[in-house]
């Protein structure tokens, strides 16, 4: 169901600036919440609103309408307590491109970005507070909680997760060149695209876990071979 719903459903999500970039398929909201690593949480802290980076993930089967993104914090965090059943927005933005036209006035960026509007609540069933902080960890190396020890009762009671609905949501993609003025693709300037793209580098081993090499999630999760294989962390070096 979650797939077959309409993007901006309601007026407060409806693009209205810049239309032919907005996007009115689901999966395009999916590809770019599955895509990005950050997203900013606003809210309302009692007389000011307050933006902030946060760790994401998204459940497309979860029990909001729409599907489910979970957002976490400690439980001592102002912002996260003022939250709770409250409107927020969830806004993800991905940067592809510098888009250098041939006046200041039509240089642009390519990119996609998304806005989730929605009434966010606290979860407080422990199977789906285990399912999100496992889906939080997975969103950043999947696979990753499977191979890690479970957290502590201690080390939940002292996180705090908010589900947001998924139904509201607008989502706006640029792409391709710049779009300039007749007169100034006349003049014969340059004009173009520099893309851009996130780069991992090479797993680093922390100093107390010296020999031990990246298990396999982490290497896949950065593009590399499995451990011990030709390029990757630990391997032998060539002839």
């Amino acid at each position: 169901m979650s797939t077959c719903q309409p993007l901006s459903p309601t007026e407060r999500t409806t693009v209205r600036r810049g239309r032919v970039r907005a996007r009115s398929d689901r999966a395009d909201l999916h590809a770019l919440l599955d895509d990005a690593l950050v997203a900013h949480l606003g809210v309302v802290v009692e007389d000011h609103p307050v933006v902030l980076p946060v760790a994401f993930a998204v459940d497309l089967d979860g029990p909001d309408d729409g599907g489910t993104l979970y957002v976490h914090g400690s439980v001592a965090a102002r912002w996260l307590v003022r939250a709770a059943s409250r409107t927020v927005c969830v806004t993800v933005t991905e940067l592809d491109g510098l888009v250098l036209a041939r006046s200041g006035f039509h240089h642009s960026v390519n990119y996609r970005s998304a806005v989730v509007i929605g009434e966010a609540r606290t979860v407080t069933d422990p199977d789906e507070l285990a399912r999100a902080l496992d889906l939080t960890v997975d969103h950043v190396v999947p696979g990753r909680s499977a191979t890690l020890r479970r957290p502590t009762r201690k080390e939940v009671a002292a996180t705090s997760v908010l589900a947001v609905p998924l139904r509201e949501a607008s989502v706006k993609i640029r792409t391709g060149d710049p779009v300039d003025e007749p007169d100034d693709v006349a003049t014969g300037t340059w004009a173009g695209v520099v893309p851009l793209a996130r780069v991992a580098g090479s797993p680093v081993t922390a100093a107390d876990a010296a020999g031990d090499a990246p298990p396999d999630v982490v290497c896949r999760a950065v593009g590399l071979g499995a451990p011990g294989a030709p390029g990757a962390p630990g391997a032998p070096a060539g002839p």
